[in-house]
């Protein structure tokens, strides 16, 4: 018994120094976080968080799979992340493409993607029109949305081509 409470202390202790960083948490000589901490403005700390930023990886033809793709820039060290998304764009969820799930996930190389498995076209072959799916990236906890300025884009366009 005595061996399996200092396993589970350690794993406990592995855990917390694995979260520290995800958490911002940091020693505080009060052990009671102070007002001005809980309520302080993004600072510098933020220019520290991995950017995210995506791309598309081309038009597809309809009954086809395309992807966007998700890149973290540095990487995190342990684990990957999870990064929020919405979906615009001409083409309908369900009809056009299977519906898409926020959040994605990126891996701990620092890449993800977001695959589009498109549908046949039910409104006939007469109607040969592309329709757009377009992925913009949302803010989130522990990650930066890329800019024009850093190089990179927060939002995505696939056209589905009939």
């Amino acid at each position: 018994m005595k061996n399996q409470n200092i396993v589970f202390v350690a794993m406990v202790s592995a855990l917390a120094f694995a979260l520290a960083p995800v958490t911002k948490a940091a020693p505080n000589p009060g052990g009671i976080p102070t007002a001005s901490a809980v309520n302080s403005q993004p600072s510098g700390e933020d220019a520290a968080l991995p950017v995210i930023t995506i791309h598309s990886a081309g038009n597809i033809l309809r009954g086809k799979t395309g992807s966007f793709v998700l890149k973290m820039s540095p990487p995190v060290m342990l684990g990957g992340m999870y990064v929020n998304f919405k979906v615009s764009g001409t083409a309908v969820a369900g009809v056009d493409y299977v519906a898409l799930i926020s959040p994605a996930y990126i891996a701990q190389s620092g890449y993800g993607t977001i695959l589009i498995h498109t549908l046949p076209d039910p409104r006939g072959s007469a109607n040969h029109q592309a329709y757009s799916v377009v992925v913009t990236l949302e803010p989130g906890a522990g990650y930066a949305l890329g800019s024009s300025a850093t190089g990179g884009q927060t939002s995505a366009t696939i056209w589905i081509k009939p």
